[in-house]
């Protein structure tokens, strides 16, 4: 029987911190690593496909039938860009018409890289049904794969923006027992948000109910909403739940999916105020984070999680203005793939739009890491409960570890006790000490010195003392984090949260305030 651990941390997870002890470290994303090989895996090549525009892609695989599907949202009818080549699109800008049409779109793969837009025979488009058109006149359109649903023709649900130019706007679902065949769009009976953004829903766990998370504008600037609902068709009224930062860095659409009791968001960026500023009017991709989902945050504000490609329109690359992701997609090896829509210039202008994947790793969406390096790092958790033998970090060495004359790769095993002059390229070491409260001594037989770190594989670090991490079960307090060189994404062990600085009824004394 494997270990079973009882509780993990992500280190971009704020509540585990005590920011009054901690020490040369920041909060980095760790970019995926995008498919050069295969990227761009999908591109607009079809006569109805005349603008994918930000296509908020819903990549999905379906265990069951062992393929990916992608539901993307295009605009099928578009005059001002229709016709027009890449040297009109280069020689001016782009004009939004009032009366482009938006819908839904489907591709296919069976690995992942090589996708298929399949005739559906379901739409016409200009005297032909020979497309991979799904609904026409939908926006933003959010697609999920319900595996808690009982009911067989409901096992994918989506939610969209019915936008018909001139009839108004409503928002509406539709269910199918395949993905492929769709019931007709059911209008909400309640509440109608702008919504001209990726309408995303999931299942939680945690509460046992639908969520969507949408788009409104307030104060002058774009923001996520939440509205929650047991069937599906039911909505409450959305409500804010994370706004930017100003103009300059609006929330445009946030797909968030559920990882280790935390919420995950990856929120597309639009760069306004400032004409003359380089990434004006550009869309990146942020990682935000949220413990309840009414309430998200940045992780590390301003940092990219996938970045843009390099150049500019025409002839940067795919990627190069605006990036739209997906959820992320575990695959049938256990790989973790998130999917996104990159566009290849500015958002309200002429671009071309494709679909690409980057390769994630579990846990590593964000680590600690120092400010300066050759420098000591310290972090401390908040007040933890002790319930047995097991503490584990998942920690890497900086890329780099520098020899006098050159450079050379660490490995992820690479942690090495200095202290017995094993190696002397660069110090990249981890200790760990555990206290009642920060501010007063260690406990005793569990300081720096007598720790040692042993490697546990695939990037995990198990951290053990002499007398035993199991004899502090049943009692509290902090742990804290010495290292050099090293980036840390999570800890994890028999421990929990013992209440935290600023909620009610903790204890302020073994808080160490």
């Amino acid at each position: 029987m494997g270990v079973v651990f009882l509780s993990k941390y992500l280190m971009l997870d704020r509540r585990v911190l005590n920011p009054q002890a901690m020490e040369n470290v920041s909060i980095q994303v760790t970019p995926p690593e995008k498919d050069v090989e295969n990227n761009p895996l999908m591109v607009q090549d079809k006569p109805w496909e005349i603008r994918i525009d930000n296509g908020y892609p819903n990549v999905i695989y379906d265990k069951e039938k062992e393929i990916f599907r992608c539901y993307y949202t295009l605009f099928t009818d578009d005059l001002d860009t229709e016709g027009t080549t890449v040297e009109e699109r280069s020689s001016r800008d782009y004009l939004p018409r009032l009366d482009r049409v938006t819908s839904l779109a489907y591709a296919e793969s069976k690995d992942g890289i090589h996708w298929e837009k399949p005739s559906l025979n379901r739409v016409e488009w200009r005297g032909s049904k020979a497309n991979n058109i799904l609904f026409l006149f939908a926006h933003g359109t959010g697609v999920m794969l319900d595996e808690h649903s009982s009911a067989p023709d409901k096992k994918y649900k989506m939610v969209t923006k019915v936008d018909i130019p001139g009839h108004g706007a409503h928002m509406a679902v539709a269910f199918s027992p395949d993905g492929l065949n769709w019931s007709e769009l059911i209008p909400w009976p309640e509440h109608n948000p702008p919504a001209d953004s990726h309408n995303l829903p999931f299942w939680d766990e945690k509460e046992g109910c639908y969520m969507l998370l949408s788009r409104i504008w307030k104060d002058g600037i774009r923001m996520t909403t939440l509205s929650r609902s047991d069937d599906f068709i039911h909505w409450s009224e959305p409500k804010e739940t994370l706004r930017g930062r100003g103009f300059e860095a609006q929330v445009y659409s946030m797909p968030v999916f559920f990882w280790n009791n935390l919420y995950l968001g990856l929120a597309s960026i639009i760069h306004e105020g400032d004409r003359t500023d380089r990434d004006f009017d550009m869309v990146d991709c942020e990682l935000t984070w949220a413990a309840e989902p009414e309430h998200f945050d940045f992780a590390a504000p301003g940092q990219s999680l996938i970045p843009r490609g390099r150049g500019r329109y025409p002839a940067g690359d795919f990627d190069c203005g605006c990036i739209y992701a997906s959820q992320p997609v575990f695959a049938p090896n256990g790989e973790l793939w998130l999917y996104y829509m990159g566009g290849n210039g500015q958002h309200t202008n002429f671009r071309e739009t494709s679909l690409a994947r980057a390769l994630w790793k579990a846990d590593r969406f964000a680590a600690l890491e120092p400010k300066r390096e050759e420098e000591d790092s310290l972090v401390t958790t908040c007040r933890m409960k002790f319930e047995g033998e097991s503490l584990e970090v998942l920690a890497e060495a900086l890329p780099y570890c520098a020899e006098p004359d050159e450079a050379r790769p660490c490995e992820a095993s690479d942690i090495r006790d200095t202290r017995k002059g094993m190696d002397k390229s660069r110090p990249v070491y981890l200790e760990a000490q555990v206290h009642r409260v920060w501010t007063e001594a260690p406990v005793p037989g569990f300081t720096f010195e007598e720790s040692r770190v042993s490697d546990m594989g695939d990037g995990w670090k198990a951290i053990q003392w002499p007398k035993g991490f199991d004899s502090l079960a049943g009692t509290a307090g902090c742990i804290k984090l010495k290292f050099r060189n090293l980036k840390i994404w999570a800890v994890r062990g028999d421990i929990c949260l013992d209440g935290h600085r600023l909620w009610e009824g903790a204890d302020m004394e073994n808080e160490g305030l």
